[in-house]
């Protein structure tokens, strides 16, 4: 079956940084877009980045511009989320999430596709 298992979460002061990974399983990898999405108690899912399959058009949430970097090493079969910067407001249970190619990237934002357990990021001083 098909497993996202994310790591990397912690606790970081503001300004700081934190790499969060993506194992994925049972599924071939590098077929699939991919994304990272976060979810603060009480509030709504926010997409925060995604990437195709190959690795080369990547975008971004305009709350994360310039401070995260997505990549992926489809070798490995693994998605990363580099966060620089970090600022309270990025506090989050954050989610590994694989897309339906039927319906493109960040469908799984939309109820097609799968996630993962999801990972706590707190960022407090």
């Amino acid at each position: 079956q098909v497993q996202l298992v994310e790591s990397g979460g912690g606790l970081a002061q503001p300004g700081g940084s934190l790499r969060l990974s993506c194992a994925a399983s049972g599924f071939t990898f590098s077929n699939y877009s991919m994304n990272w999405a976060r979810r603060a108690p009480g509030k709504g899912v926010e997409w925060v980045s995604g990437i195709e399959s190959d690795g080369i058009d990547i975008y971004y949430a305009d709350s994360v511009k310039g401070r995260f970097s997505i990549s992926r090493d489809n070798a490995k079969n693994t998605l990363y989320l580099q966060m620089n910067n970090l600022k309270p407001e990025d506090t989050a249970t954050y989610y590994c999430t694989k897309d339906d190619p039927t319906y493109g990237l960040g469908s799984s934002l939309k109820g097609y596709g799968t996630w993962g357990r999801g990972t706590q990021v707190t960022v407090s001083s």
